[in-house]
């Protein structure tokens, strides 16, 4: 396993293709855009090599036998499911942000169980290929950014009938040796600092819509990739210091990209999936379902260091013992736990599949992720609510800074006494982007919009039967 400095080497030597601002980036490490992306990812790496934390962030891989990080780990146990979930809480607790690594690990567990079935069904090798992949991963610790969600043009029309084939990642060449796609894969968190890409189909596909069922591992940096790293809330903040950004060290969000997949060349043995439009929905309900059972845990994470800002805020206005902000504080707590429960009942209740993982309760997962599309909100919005309305109209710190007019900042923005202006405005800071813009519109359509979860909860919520419970229950015979 690698620790957080052998991470930050191991991006120093690969070259990916990343735009920001118009401007070609010459490495993620250093650029000030993306460095705190990249720190909070090596928190990652650096907990797997704590002694302290090692139950939650590390595992023993069942094909090699040896003790990998958890994020490149495939489950092999309802203990797995949960401390994946608490690990995910506590790191972002440390990081107050995302940290990036889920999206391909739930990737790679949908694909290892996908593959299992594609192959008993129609006698292919996908399920060998991924193994032997996913062996590579482990053994050299890899950051792995999953590549789901396409750009997706005319929401009406499925895939084969866009009037631009990109608009979906498809398949334009099969050869001997392998197979070259096209297409853009759109918000996605982390690529930017990772090593490879895990491709994964992004909707349902019908008849007609073979070439659009594909799966694959590609290099970051494979030619014919451009990635364009898009904007956050305030990011021009990072450029021009540290306080007014809140959390300078890791940011507030997993740093997206667009990536442009321009006739890149994927050889057979990475490809995981290529036609069998059957599998896609399943393959995708997998995928969602991991990815929406890990809300209760990482925005839980921030929420409790969201909460802890908000009770800071209170003291630091002198009315962290005021009766209505006790209530405030105890519903928003109630609001964020809430989240974890579900995030930990869907893994208890996960089950053993054939493939030989585990695999989270597909409802319940879904209920994680619905109740963070509107929790997160509440918990903003009551923390807006306790820290009053300065948090939105603070002067830029390099007005703090300046001798002329720190000097008044400084003295006017004291609230109580026993805690400076300057502390005052930090925790501010904190509270106001993590609270805000990208952090919460990602709290809404990550892992999908609400309406893909009340979608998912209907189809598993088995309304038969509850039907059946009425009509016995009344003595109604149909």
């Amino acid at each position: 396993m690698m620790t957080g400095n052998e991470y930050k080497e191991s991006l120093r030597k690969i070259h990916p293709r990343i735009y920001y601002m118009g401007e070609k980036i010459d490495c993620v490490v250093d650029h000030p855009m993306i460095k705190p992306h990249v720190n909070s990812a090596a928190m990652t790496y650096d907990l797997a090599c704590d002694p302290m934390y090692e139950n939650l962030m590390t595992a023993t891989s069942h094909l090699t036998g040896k003790k990998v990080n958890r994020f490149t780990h495939i489950h092999q146990s309802i203990e797995d499911l949960v401390n994946k979930v608490k690990m995910m809480r506590m790191i972002a607790q440390k990081t107050g942000t995302c940290f990036q690594r889920c999206v391909g690990f739930d990737a790679m567990n949908a694909t290892f169980i996908t593959t299992y079935n594609m192959d008993k069904k129609y006698g292919t090798n996908y399920h060998e290929r991924f193994k032997k992949w996913m062996t590579y991963v482990q053994e050299n610790d890899l950051m792995i950014a999953g590549a789901m969600t396409d750009v997706k043009g005319n929401r009406s029309l499925k895939p084969s009938k866009q009037a631009d084939p990109d608009l979906f990642t498809h398949v334009v060449e099969k050869r001997e040796d392998g197979v070259v796609i096209c297409g853009a894969k759109a918000h996605m968190t982390g690529m930017a600092n990772s090593h490879e890409m895990l491709i994964l189909p992004t909707t349902n596909l019908l008849d007609g819509d073979q070439d659009y069922a594909i799966a694959c591992a590609v290099p970051v940096d494979a030619e014919g990739i451009t990635h364009i790293f898009g904007r956050q809330t305030n990011d021009q903040r990072r450029l021009q210091g540290d306080l007014d950004t809140g959390n300078s060290e890791y940011a507030i969000v997993g740093g997206e990209t667009l990536t442009v997949l321009d006739h890149v060349f994927v050889p057979w043995d990475r490809v995981f999936m290529c036609g069998e439009t059957d599998f896609a929905q399943d393959y995708v309900a997998r995928f969602a379902a991991y990815h929406r059972q890990n809300y209760g845990g990482c925005k839980v994470g921030n929420s409790d260091v969201l909460i802890g800002a908000t009770s800071m805020i209170a003291k630091m206005n002198g009315t962290r013992k005021n009766s209505l902000i006790k209530d405030k504080l105890t519903e928003m707590i109630h609001l964020a736990e809430t989240m974890y429960c579900c995030s930990l009942a869907c893994s208890y209740e996960g089950v053993k599949e054939e493939a030989g993982s585990y695999y989270v309760n597909t409802l319940l997962a879904n209920e994680v992720k619905l109740n963070c599309t509107r929790n997160m909100y509440e918990i903003s919005r009551l923390a807006h609510d306790i820290a009053g309305g300065f948090i939105a109209t603070l002067p830029h710190e390099w007005d703090l800074n300046n001798p002329e007019t720190g000097k008044w900042i400084e003295k006017f923005f004291v609230g109580n006494e026993e805690y400076t202006a300057r502390d005052r405005i930090k925790i501010a800071r904190l509270l106001e982007n993590m609270s805000g813009g990208t952090a919460l519109a990602e709290s809404m359509h990550g892992a999908g919009s609400p309406q893909a979860m009340k979608v998912m909860i209907l189809r598993e919520s088995n309304v038969e039967q509850k039907e059946q419970f009425a009509m016995d229950l009344a003595h109604v015979k149909l």
